[in-house]
């Protein structure tokens, strides 16, 4: 896998790389409001995937106890009401330009019947309406690569973050811009590469189980977006998201934050593992 010290990443690129971050910053990130948390918590952020249901069976009372955060339709199941996450992070364009799917507009109903204070993060090129005990933060969800100093001075001021290939890369630095130093990840299997096949029509096909009942459109939905890109392209994006979480690891050494991998047979290799 090429990292940010393979040599193949030449000079070269990484300078316009570093070139492409700036202008990027300067055109599409703003200054930000996220609030920073007090004391030093520990935070478990919960992906979608299909091991969160065993986590939560063996682990409930850990993740009803300590600070947590849900993702895309975490609400939509019914363990939301118990577990009443601190956090809640929507970023996929879909929950905001398509309100009427049947799936988004489930979310939306569920949000705004929490009864306890929750903080949505959304980008900042979104908008959102929500009940008074949703606090709603947004964040620079504007992917960059290039110098290391560079990433460093744009993550430190929450102006970027590394290319956020799904939510859980701007989840867990979301986390980091809250000031969490110890972040768990559960969840987060990331197996697609032990589902994804190729039909007899060239189309791609790929099975994304999740820890919640999938409804039948909303697959549909997945199913026909990646029947319409390449193999290359989605293999490439899968390479965008397992790199990003690397840059992710050597900025949190960097800055002294423990991030733990807590999901069984997960694909990530960034970040130690440790049971919750």
């Amino acid at each position: 896998m090429k990292t940010l010290s393979d040599p193949t990443v030449t000079p070269l690129q990484n300078f316009v790389d570093s070139i492409v971050a700036i202008g990027k910053i300067l055109l599409l990130s703003r200054r930000s409001k996220i609030t920073k948390v007090d004391g030093h918590n520990r935070l478990i952020i919960m992906g979608n995937g299909p091991s969160l249901r065993q986590t939560m069976a063996e682990n409930i009372d850990i993740l009803k106890s300590n600070d947590s955060l849900a993702v895309n339709f975490a609400a939509n199941a019914p363990e939301f009401f118990e577990i009443k996450p601190k956090y809640y992070v929507l970023a996929d364009p879909h929950f905001f330009a398509n309100r009427d799917n049947e799936a988004v507009a489930r979310l939306y109903e569920n949000l705004a019947k929490t009864d306890w204070q929750m903080t949505l993060f959304i980008p900042n090129s979104q908008d959102i309406t929500l009940p008074d005990n949703i606090m709603v933060e947004k964040f620079n969800m504007v992917g960059i690569e290039g110098w290391q100093w560079l990433q460093n001075a744009a993550f430190d001021a929450c102006r970027a973050m590394p290319r956020p290939r799904n939510v859980l890369i701007a989840s867990i630095m979301v986390a980091i811009f809250k000031g969490y130093k110890e972040i768990y990840i559960v969840g987060a299997d990331h197996s697609w590469l032990k589902t994804i096949s190729v039909n007899s029509n060239n189309e791609v096909v790929s099975v994304q189980p999740h820890f919640y009942k999938e409804e039948k459109k909303e697959v549909t939905r997945v199913n026909n977006e990646y029947a319409s890109y390449s193999l290359h392209r989605i293999i490439y994006s899968f390479y965008i998201a397992f790199r990003a979480y690397h840059q992710i690891r050597r900025y949190a050494d960097a800055r002294g934050i423990q991030i733990y991998n807590s999901t069984p047979e997960s694909f990530i290799d960034a970040f130690e593992r440790k049971p919750l």
